[in-house]
């Protein structure tokens, strides 16, 4: 008579190991990892030094191709047409978008401010396109996508 022994073998996950954050949370926490120093606002937006910048990962839904930029900001998005993720500041000066990982990221704009202008450059020596109260958008930065390091709002 042959007795016959089968061994399984069963993976195991060591005790330590969490699952993995899943759909939002997730989209989140790998912008966060990209892009640090943050705090997230909500389940669509992460605001770097204060306010002073505001990322939103997501277009509303519903929405598609349109400069969007909320009232009192200028705005600068990851992809032409206003792709998003978008960037939105107001402060007058200059930035350097180095400060929130937007450097080399800037392939459209919206200026949604009463007065004044801002000017995107290639470092601080190079203007490369601007936006206004006379030219509000500019749809797709061609062809200077993805240069501009930083911005100088003109304030009156």
């Amino acid at each position: 008579m042959a007795i016959v022994a089968v061994l399984v073998l069963v993976p195991t996950v060591p005790a330590t190991a969490q699952a993995a954050p899943s759909g939002r949370a997730a989209e989140l926490a790998r912008y966060l990892a990209a892009h640090p120093g943050g705090t997230v606002l909500n389940d669509n937006e992460i605001s770097y030094l204060g306010g002073a910048l505001v990322v939103t990962l997501d277009a509303p839904v519903g929405s598609y191709a349109a400069a969007d930029c909320p009232y009192g900001w200028f705005c600068f998005y990851d992809l032409p047409n206003f792709g998003y993720p978008r960037g939105k500041l107001s402060s007058c000066g200059w930035q350097n978008l180095a400060n929130w990982s937007w450097q080399f990221r800037v392939e459209s704009a919206h200026y949604n401010l009463d007065s004044g202008y801002v000017a995107f450059h290639y470092q601080q020596s190079q203007e490369l396109f601007r936006v206004s109260t006379v030219n509000r958008v500019r749809s797709d930065a061609t062809p200077h996508r993805n240069w501009a390091t930083h911005v100088y709002r003109y304030c009156p």
